[in-house]
C-alpha cells in the first residue's frame, strides 16, 4: 500500500492542530510539575465489545456529551453546535496496540477520531474527515510540539462513513506502525521524529470521539482543513464504535515520571509488589520484549480479535484537492502569527 507525505500538509496540520479541546489536554504536565502516578493497565491485554450494553463503559469515562451502546456499537452524535461526544480509557497503557473497529460520521466538517496520548503531550492519531469519504489521515506530536505541521499523511479508505474498518496503532519504543484492516499504511521509525525527540514515548490513554472541525465558530483555517462549515441542519452526524482491542507491552499497576525529560527511559512502571525503572534499559530492548509480547498476546487473542483486525481496511491520500492548500496556508500561517493555534 502506497503511503505519501504532502507538503500542503503543512496547512492542514496547522488548521487542525486543535483536535478539539474535547479529546486533547493534559489537566498535569510532568515536564514542568510534579505530577501524580498515571493508572496502568496491569495486564496483557483489555478488549470491548461496544454492542454488549452499558456494561461495554466499565473502564472508559464519559469526557464530553453522552455516548451510548446500540446494536451497531457506541453511538457518538452530533445534533447541535458544540456537541463533541467523547470517551477515554481510565487507565494508561506503556507502548502497545490499540485496535479500533469504528463507522465514520457523515456530514460536512465531521471529524471522527481515535487519539492515543500522553500527560505530557505525546499524540498518535487517526482522524476521518466526513467531507473527504475516501480518506482517513494519521499524525503524531512529541511533547506538544507544533513548530512543524509535516507529520500528517493520508490513506486511502473505502466507505468509511458507511463501512466499519479497523484502524490499529502498533507501537514501540523504537517504532510506530499505523495499520488499517490489518496492513501496516505508515511506519514511523524513532529517530525519524527529530532523532527521537518528537517521538511519542510515554504512558498513553486512549480517547475516541467526533467533533466539528467545520463549526463556524472555528478558526477558517480549520474550516478549510475540515472541507468546509457544518450545517447542523443536514443533521443529526453519528459515528459508531463497534470495538476497541488493546494490547498492553508493559503491564503495570501504575507508571511514574521520574524526571522532566519524557523520556521512556524516566518512567518507572509499578506494581503492589514491584517496581521497574527503564531508564537501564535500552530501547532495543523494550522494543525486542514489546514485538514478543504483542505475538504472545495475538496468539492468545486471536480468536476473538483477528475478525476484527481483519475487516479493517484504509490507506493515506490527499484528504483534499491540492487548490486549496495555497489559501489555507496562507490564512493559517496568519493566524499562527497573532498564537490562534496551541495544543
Amino acid at each position: 500500500m502506497f503511503v505519501k507525505s504532502y507538503l500542503n500538509w503543512v496547512a492542514i496540520g496547522l488548521a487542525g492542530a486543535q483536535l478539539g479541546a474535547a479529546q486533547t489536554y493534559t489537566s498535569c504536565n510532568p515536564l514542568k510539575k510534579t505530577c501524580a502516578a498515571d493508572t496502568g493497565l496491569n495486564k496483557w491485554q483489555f478488549n470491548t465489545d461496544f454492542t454488549s450494553g452499558s456494561s461495554a463503559f466499565s473502564k472508559w469515562n464519559t469526557t464530553a456529551g453522552s455516548v451510548e451502546s446500540t446494536s451497531l456499537g457506541a453511538k457518538f452524535t452530533i445534533s447541535e453546535q458544540g456537541d463533541a461526544p467523547t470517551i477515554e480509557t481510565d487507565f494508561y497503557i506503556f507502548f502497545g496496540r490499540v485496535d479500533v473497529k469504528m463507522r465514520a460520521a457523515n456530514g460536512t466538517g465531521i471529524i471522527s477520531t481515535a487519539v492515543m496520548e500522553s500527560d505530557d503531550l505525546d499524540e498518535i492519531d487517526w482522524e476521518q474527515i466526513s467531507t473527504y469519504d475516501t480518506s482517513i489521515e494519521t499524525d503524531y506530536f512529541g511533547k506538544g510540539n507544533t513548530t512543524s505541521y509535516d507529520r500528517a499523511t493520508t490513506v486511502t479508505v473505502s466507505s468509511p462513513e458507511d463501512t466499519f474498518h479497523t484502524y490499529s496503532v502498533d507501537w514501540t519504543s523504537s517504532r510506530i506502525e499505523w495499520l488499517l484492516d490489518g496492513e501496516v499504511v505508515r511506519t514511523l521509525e524513532y529517530a525519524d521524529a527529530v532523532s527521537g525527540k518528537n517521538y511519542p514515548q510515554t504512558p498513553m490513554r486512549i480517547k475516541i470521539g467526533i467533533w466539528a472541525g467545520g463549526d463556524s465558530d472555528n478558526s477558517e483555517g480549520t474550516i478549510e482543513w475540515a472541507g468546509g462549515e457544518t450545517d447542523y441542519t443536514d443533521g443529526p452526524f453519528t459515528m459508531y464504535l463497534d470495538s476497541v482491542n488493546i494490547t498492553n507491552y508493559n503491564p503495570a499497576q501504575a507508571y511514574k515520571y521520574t524526571d522532566k525529560t519524557g523520556s521512556y527511559t524516566s518512567i518507572k512502571a509499578s506494581n503492589s509488589t514491584a517496581s521497574t525503572n527503564l531508564s537501564n534499559t535500552t530501547s532495543s530492548s523494550i522494543s525486542s520484549s514489546s514485538k514478543a509480547s504483542s505475538s504472545s498476546a495475538s496468539k492468545a487473542s486471536s480468536s476473538g480479535s483477528s475478525a476484527a483486525s481483519a475487516s479493517a481496511s484504509s490507506n493515506l491520500t490527499s484528504a483534499a484537492p491540492l487548490s486549496m492548500y495555497s489559501s489555507l496556508l496562507a490564512t493559517v500561517v496568519a493566524a499562527f502569527a497573532v498564537g490562534a493555534f496551541q495544543m
